[in-house]
């Protein structure tokens, strides 16, 4: 994966494990979500700040892109089919999921979980709760470091999260945006190999994005 020359965040959140943080970030600047410990899952969901009913979707990003996940250089869209996030670096082995959708306590109780039991939904709406207009549905999150590849038979594999201490992906803003990260609490799937651990968010300033891997904007055809 590409490299960059290191960059001091304007801003640094830690996420705890199996919790939510939500950030503000302008368009133009970049965020990084970071994996602290190595094999931890974090859900990224993003929001423009005008109007929380518009969000990113997987959905429309890969009618835009015609693949599963962006690479590098390409863009994440909007529910209205505007772009949101550009991906500019990532330094992990590069294995991520815009497929499965965010945990929830239905998700554990099919699980045989019994009780409550953390989840990124319930992050998400924990996260948004000081903000008006928070929308009541999840939107399928980008789940970075996840792991679940789609075999010839279209199978899909659940595998640990093969990212390293200290590996990020970093996006840039391409409006202004709400950026909610899960630090995945799922612990019964092998995703987080069982220990759910920490996550950082920061924010970096536009001229520390600029020096990043710039967007190559494929455009949209349907």
């Amino acid at each position: 994966m590409s490299a960059s020359p290191t960059l001091q965040p304007s801003q640094r959140t830690v996420v705890p494990a199996r919790e939510g943080r939500a950030v503000h970030v302008a368009a133009g600047q970049g965020i990084r979500v970071v994996d602290l410990e190595g094999g931890q899952v974090g859900d990224v969901f993003a929001f423009a700040v005008d109007d929380l009913s518009e969000h990113h979707s997987a959905s429309h990003t890969r009618t835009q892109i015609d693949r599963l996940f962006p690479k590098v250089g390409e863009r994440f869209f909007t529910n209205r089919r505007r772009p949101i996030l550009t991906l500019v670096e990532d330094t992990s082995v590069g294995r991520h999921d815009m497929l499965i959708a965010a945990c929830d306590p239905e998700r554990y109780a099919s699980l045989g979980v019994t009780g409550w039991h953390a989840s990124c939904a319930d992050n998400l709406r924990t996260a948004l709760a000081p903000f008006a207009g928070a929308p009541t549905v999840v939107p399928q999150p980008i789940n970075v470091f996840m792991r679940v590849p789609v075999d010839e038979h279209d199978d899909l594999s659940w595998l640990p999260a093969a990212s390293r201490a200290g590996d990020s992906i970093t996006f840039r803003a391409e409006m202004d945006c709400l950026v909610v990260v899960s630090s995945c609490p799922q612990d019964v799937s092998v995703v987080n190999g069982g220990v759910p651990t920490s996550l950082a968010i920061e924010v970096l300033d536009p001229q520390e994005t600029a020096v990043l891997v710039p967007s190559s904007g494929k455009q949209a055809h349907s």
